[in-house]
């Protein structure tokens, strides 16, 4: 079944205050559209719907699509950014420095917000490439064999692969939840179902821990950058 996020001007606006910034979930997408509010979505093609233009997201024929107020396009252009030639560590040689970097490089792709994608990490494997949980998930990331093979991750435990597949479907989660990054951590933790069922984090200790830890981590990851800015402004001075 196709997954479609209705995004709204409203949506759009609060998007960008969040740490979700644009829209994109193909890893290299064939056209960006320009919204009127200085938003670009990278997608893969376009069709026109009544005065709904619908961007689809992936080249599958079951994968997402943004539908987006027609009036709120100015315009396209083609994407001719390559794909990245930068060789990527081996999970056995992967340290902390490369998971960084990584984590640096997928946030630019995506426009997912660096200390999100790292707390993420840091609560779902502490870094460790070749974590496996009693249930499966596998990976930096800790991505489930069924949402690997979606997201076309062929090797969970390769860094690369691992940290931009986890990175699209968390930036899936964040479309789907306007931006709310309780819930998206939360889907991310029990999946989209429960907190659908819910309607918002569902009633799991487990859930409820690992939604506080993520944020814990992120706001924590924050206040040291603004420490750090802030010393460096006085440095200047």
């Amino acid at each position: 079944m196709n997954t479609c996020y209705r995004l709204t001007w409203w949506t759009l606006r609060t998007l960008a205050l969040a740490v979700l910034l644009g829209s994109a979930i193909s890893v290299y997408a064939a056209d960006i559209a320009l919204l009127r509010n200085g938003f670009e979505i990278r997608h893969e093609s376009h069709e026109q719907i009544g005065t709904t233009t619908r961007l689809h997201l992936d080249a599958q024929p079951d994968g997402g699509y943004v539908d987006v107020p027609a009036e709120e396009i100015s315009g396209f252009r083609h994407d001719d950014a390559p794909p990245p030639t930068r060789a990527t560590p081996a999970a056995s040689s992967v340290t902390v420095k490369d998971v960084n970097r990584l984590v640096s490089e997928a946030s630019n792709r995506h426009l997912v917000d660096a200390d999100l994608i790292a707390s993420v990490i840091h609560a779902e494997s502490n870094f460790n490439p070749q974590a496996h949980s009693p249930k499966g998930a596998q990976g930096l990331m800790q991505l489930m064999p069924s949402t690997a093979s979606r997201l076309g991750v062929n090797d969970v435990y390769h860094p690369a692969a691992n940290i931009d597949g986890g990175t699209r479907y968390l930036r899936e989660l964040l479309l789907r939840y306007n931006g709310d990054i309780v819930k998206a951590l939360a889907a991310y933790n029990a999946g989209p179902e429960r907190v659908e069922q819910y309607g918002g984090v569902p009633p799991y200790a487990e859930t409820h821990a690992y939604v506080a830890r993520v944020v814990r981590e992120f706001n924590r990851k924050k206040t040291t950058s603004k420490k750090t800015a802030k010393k460096q402004q006085e440095q200047q001075l």
